[in-house]
């Protein structure tokens, strides 16, 4: 009896290992369908590129050629969209990791109250910011400057990421500065060498959310550019034209989005074990 029920239950086991590996495939096979697909499109003729087949035959470099034609503007567009993730990022972080610092740390009426208003502030759809924000850099002469890129990003991503660390700084106990302060640090070394490199994984987490959301962003770059030299490569990719007026040039397209999406995967490759880290930290006491 007890040979039968142990049987049963390691029967049990394997049905349940194998449709959790099954579901995960099918995840996993959801998630990067429309990327393959992607590829399968860029990697095609421009004369297939009605084609349904499952893979490009001949392989074609040519929609890549053309994504990268001088008159498409596509190689500036990628400067300027890392330029502008880049620095978002990094200002991004400066001003969120000290803010959420101060607000884990430090003790303040209506402290969350303040910590509400910041998030409140993430829940703004984008496109009703838009008049407002370009009647601002009308009048501050911004339109076609890195800066109208930027400030936007920086609204948007820094609630989330004073949000999220926050919550990481709330985590480590009071003591770690208080040991520090004992052995001779000052609060900013004790902040700057005990608690920042603590603090690691979420601010991975932080800079990778960050940078893809800058990375994306569309309709605000659309908006507040309408030089070439200035687009970002999400707004030059869908403002390519073809060889006549009306003309969709999908395969070119599709060459540029594999284009704008590698440096986002490698990213997060490199950084993989970071993020999740960072988006565990707190899951398990």
């Amino acid at each position: 009896m007890a040979t039968t029920t142990t049987t049963a239950t390691a029967t049990a086991r394997r049905y349940g290992r194998l449709l959790s590996y099954v579901g995960i495939g099918a995840i996993v096979l959801y998630c990067l369908a429309p990327f393959y697909w992607m590829v399968v499109s860029g990697l095609r003729r421009p004369s297939d590129q009605f084609a349904t087949t499952p893979f490009p035959n001949p392989i074609s470099f040519q929609n890549f050629q053309a994504a990268f034609s001088a008159t498409n503007g596509f190689a500036r567009a990628l400067l300027n969209s890392f330029i502008v993730a880049g620095t978002t990022t990094v200002f991004t972080l400066a001003i969120g990791i000290t803010a959420a610092y101060a607000i884990a740390r430090l003790e303040f009426r209506f402290k969350n109250v303040v910590l509400a208003v910041i998030i409140a502030t993430s829940m703004f759809p984008g496109i009703s910011l838009l008049v407002p924000l370009l009647r601002l850099f009308v009048s501050l002469d911004w339109i076609n400057t890195y800066q109208a890129l930027i400030v936007p990003c920086m609204s948007f991503a820094l609630p989330l990421t004073v949000f999220n660390l926050t919550a990481f700084f709330k985590q480590m106990p009071l003591e770690l500065e208080g040991a520090a302060q004992v052995d001779g640090c000052t609060k900013w070394q004790a902040f700057r060498k005990i608690i920042l490199p603590l603090a690691m994984p979420g601010v991975f987490t932080s800079a990778i959310l960050t940078f893809i959301a800058a990375w994306n962003e569309f309709i605000i770059a659309l908006s507040v550019t309408n030089e070439k030299d200035m687009r970002t490569a999400p707004v030059i990719t869908a403002l390519f034209t073809g060889q006549y007026k009306y003309d969709q040039p999908f395969g070119t397209q599709m060459a540029a989005g594999v284009a704008v999406t590698i440096p986002l995967v490698i990213g997060v490759l490199i950084f993989q074990r970071r993020i999740v880290d960072g988006l565990t930290a707190g899951a398990l006491k």
